[in-house]
């Protein structure tokens, strides 16, 4: 049987599901387990920095380096806090926690954005992982493994046991071919939603990949308009948060007056049914912008990468553009990131192109004669500045749409040279 990493193609799935309330216990249960090991991961992690800075051979600290090394495993781990050993508690949901810290370790040394892994506060979220294990099988399906489907609205998970589920899974279900089920995530969200999330792979693609519409196209992102295509098209800018963000604001104010009046009275934030009834629905705000904008990237991406079979966009950093106090509401509304993170992914999976190329002077740059503005005593083109005419052809440009074909230009200059 294969491993995951040896299939072709990956395919996420996330579905809604219904606990009840036993289930519910049992997944905070391990949620808190998760947490906790995770926790004491970073603990034992920092006493042994320490530890190992002392450079005389004294035998306490040996001892205390020794026995911490040693706990860095689950079994171990699980042997001296006996409530680990709770049968409730998923086995593979502790040896999940200690490689997520690990995991933490390597992304820190790869790329140094993240910071050193930190301790795991309490909050209304719960999270936990598990996996599929496929035990006596020579092949692996969606209903045959320790994590599989009962049928079209039921699944199976280690110690929760039968869960109802609700998504998309139905289309997957009717496939004949190999199908591997990897990593399972369940969680709790703020709004006590909760969600099963899986990762599967195979040889088979999880999709139909057909021949685009379109050839190439090249995009322009800005705040005026969410994007500006070199065919000409525009998509608006949707503005969730501006839309919601007054309604927000007055809930929050309420919210922070209940949590003041419980603080006065001497009263636990989560035995306040009050505050706890208005956090709820200031989560819920959140939650509407949020799938909201997730629903609107999705259906934007999809319909970009389905229909051509190229699509080049700027390599933009949001982090380093919401320093511009200015514009950090307007960027963080569109969900750049999410949007050219999806456009990555959605290409290799219909098995066309995404190409992100330097923004530099893509919207200076005058298509027609290549004149960029800002040189011979000419003036740079402001955020006012939509529409300019050229000073060396005289060619009237709209700026996103001469942006959006410089892009493209630049794009395909790239694809030639790889």
């Amino acid at each position: 049987m294969k491993s995951m990493a040896k299939m072709q193609y990956h395919y996420g799935l996330k579905m809604r599901c219904y606990p009840s309330d036993q289930q519910k216990q049992l997944i905070k249960i391990n949620s808190d387990a998760s947490r906790f090991i995770y926790n004491e991961m970073v603990a034992i992690g920092k006493e042994l920095m320490q530890l190992r800075r002392v450079k005389l051979p004294i035998d306490t600290v040996q001892d205390r380096i020794k026995q911490l090394t040693m706990r860095q495993s689950a079994k171990q781990m699980s042997n001296h806090y006996k409530f680990l050993e709770d049968e409730r508690i998923d086995s593979l949901a502790k040896a999940n926690a200690i490689q997520n810290y690990r995991k933490s370790w390597n992304a820190f040394r790869k790329v140094h954005s993240a910071g050193v892994p930190k301790f795991h506060q309490k909050s209304y979220r719960w999270r936990y992982q598990t996996n599929c294990q496929y035990p006596g099988q020579k092949t692996a399906l969606l209903t045959n493994g320790t994590v599989c489907f009962l049928d079209n609205s039921h699944v199976k998970v280690p110690k929760i046991g039968r869960l109802r589920v609700a998504g998309s899974q139905a289309r997957l279900l009717k496939r004949m071919c190999e199908t591997r089920i990897g990593t399972v995530t369940l969680t709790k969200d703020s709004t006590d939603r909760f969600f099963l999330s899986m990762q599967l792979a195979s040889d088979v693609s999880f999709v139909k990949v057909s021949k685009s519409i379109h050839g190439h196209v090249g995009i322009d992102l800005n705040t005026d308009n969410f994007l500006t295509d070199s065919e000409g098209n525009i998509v608006p800018n949707p503005r969730y948060y501006r839309t919601i963000k007054g309604k927000l604001a007055k809930e929050q104010r309420i919210l922070s007056r209940r949590q003041q009046r419980a603080k006065k009275e001497h009263r636990s934030l989560r035995d306040s049914k009050n505050y706890q009834k208005q956090r709820l629905l200031v989560a819920k705000l959140h939650a509407k912008v949020m799938n909201q904008r997730l629903n609107f990237l999705q259906q934007i991406s999809t319909a970009l990468i389905k229909n051509h079979d190229l699509v080049v966009a700027e390599e933009l950093r949001s982090k380093n553009m919401l320093k511009n106090h200015a514009l950090a509401l307007s960027i963080s509304d569109v969900g750049w990131r999410s949007f050219l993170d999806m456009l990555t992914y959605k290409a290799d999976l219909y098995g066309h192109q995404f190409i992100t190329i330097s923004p530099r002077n893509t919207t200076q740059t005058c298509h027609d004669c290549g004149f960029v503005m800002g040189t011979d005593n000419t003036k740079k083109l402001t955020l006012a500045d939509r529409e300019w005419i050229c000073p060396q052809c005289h060619v009237h440009h709209i700026r996103d749409y001469n942006a959006a074909l410089n892009i493209l230009e630049k794009g395909l200059r790239k694809q030639q040279k790889a």
